[in-house]
């Protein structure tokens, strides 16, 4: 059951002995879990209330109270920035609501991000930065989840298959996130620890500089890509590059460079998670608008190609390659049709072609029936070319271009007559 604002700050006078509330606003946060208030007391303090919608909600404001208490005061003083500070909680049922004490600073809008310009982008790459320092033992202590590089993708693949089963995610995106995934080369990071729920919402900011972060409901040790997902949705494609540039320079070595290539693979298969989540609910209107944003999305990566995901590209049909056609291919041009053919890098490429296509036996087998029209010119050519150029590679087709099989060379027949008379 929702809460209206004015529940919710009733609610926080039980929690907090001598609150007096005197005003109170609805705050913004993830509506399906959490209801949440802004409330300012008779001495002008504020205070920020949270209620759990459902057993899960009610969880993860337990995991980020646990957490909260085994950052060490070594840790607190390490970040840039404030934390909560739980100020009481009472329990309803088995939900039980936070009381905050609230922080300085207001929470920005995407646009006012981007405005604020390369300051707030600095001050959010070191932001970052800072949270994916804190020590795992801060983590484990707290008993919260701690995962691997490889536990990562293996669960990235698993749900993967769960979305493919649903039938409603379009195949270009389920080939797309499946490339990626299997991409070895992208998944070779160092866990660390993950803020988990990291976006607009969860900071303040005052002055171009970052005040506070809130909403540690998903605290783990996990990928440091997850808190890089929220910047897909900033246009300002400049914006994300500053913050990733201040990022890495605050992590030196410890920065992995394809962070943002799984952020991009992140916030696109969000779209499925949210399906999965939504079929699960049951809720058709929710259904509905995920299949529409897979939609989208989609057709913009038809349209546009979208952001790089893979570190190793993905395979491209053969007619895209850059690679020569093979001898026999010059009897049926493509779409090529060129007056005439660089002879010298056909031939440089000619030897690279791939041969995975057939067997060695049926290989060799269309090789010299390619090659019996032309052994006649090879024979002659070979007698009148100099020794020195026996050695080098050339294709059939560059051979016929450079000297046909009819031409003769009348100065090599009378060296040819001398020579035999001599003898």
């Amino acid at each position: 059951m929702k809460r209206t604002a004015m529940e919710l700050a009733a609610i926080a006078t039980a929690a907090v002995p001598g609150l007096t509330p005197v005003g109170f606003a609805a705050l913004s946060d993830d509506a399906e879990d959490f209801d949440s208030a802004l409330i300012v007391d008779a001495l002008k303090h504020r205070w920020r209330v949270r209620s759990p919608r459902h057993d899960e909600a009610s969880m993860r404001l337990e995991a980020e109270l646990s957490a909260l208490r085994a950052f060490s005061a070594k840790v607190r003083a390490s970040l840039p920035f404030a934390l909560p500070a739980v100020a009481g909680t009472v329990r309803q049922g088995p939900l039980r609501t936070f009381v905050y004490k609230d922080m300085p600073g207001h929470v920005p809008t995407l646009d006012e991000l981007v405005d604020e310009g390369s300051n707030l982008a600095k001050a959010l790459g070191q932001c970052m930065a800072s949270i994916h320092q804190i020590p795992d033992e801060s983590v484990e202590v707290a008993g919260l989840p701690t995962y691997s590089a490889d536990e990562i993708r293996q669960r990235k693949l698993n749900e993967l298959d769960t979305a493919a089963a649903t039938g409603k995610v379009p195949s270009r995106l389920l080939r797309r996130w499946e490339h990626a995934m299997e991409d070895v080369a992208l998944w070779r990071f160092n866990a660390a620890v993950v803020h988990g729920d990291f976006d607009e919402e969860q900071l303040q900011i005052s002055h171009s500089s970052i005040t506070a972060v809130k909403g540690w409901t998903d605290l783990h040790v996990g990928d440091p890509a997850d808190d890089f997902a929220w910047l897909s949705a900033i246009e300002d494609q400049s914006f994300s590059e500053r913050v990733f540039s201040a990022y890495v320079e605050a992590r030196g070595k410890s920065a992995d460079p394809h962070i943002m290539r799984r952020a991009a693979l992140a916030a696109e298969f969000a779209l499925a998670q949210w399906l999965v989540k939504s079929l699960d609910s049951k809720d058709a209107e929710r259904i509905a608008e995920a299949e529409e944003m897979l939609r989208e999305l989609d057709q913009n990566i038809a349209e546009y190609g979208g952001q790089p995901l893979s570190v190793v590209e993905a395979p491209r049909p053969l007619a895209t390659q850059p690679e020569a056609p093979a001898p026999q291919a010059a009897q049926k041009p493509v779409s090529l049709a060129a007056p005439s053919i660089n002879t010298e890098k056909v031939t440089a490429l000619a030897p690279e072609k791939p041969q995975s296509q057939s067997t060695p036996e049926k290989s060799a087998d269309r090789q010299d029936s390619a090659d019996q029209p032309a052994v006649a010119a090879k024979r002659e050519a070979d007698a009148e070319e100099p020794a020195s150029k026996d050695d080098e590679p050339k294709s059939d087709s560059a051979e016929s271009e450079a000297k046909p099989a009819t031409e003769t060379d009348p100065a090599a027949d009378k060296d040819q007559q001398a020579g035999e008379s001599t003898k």
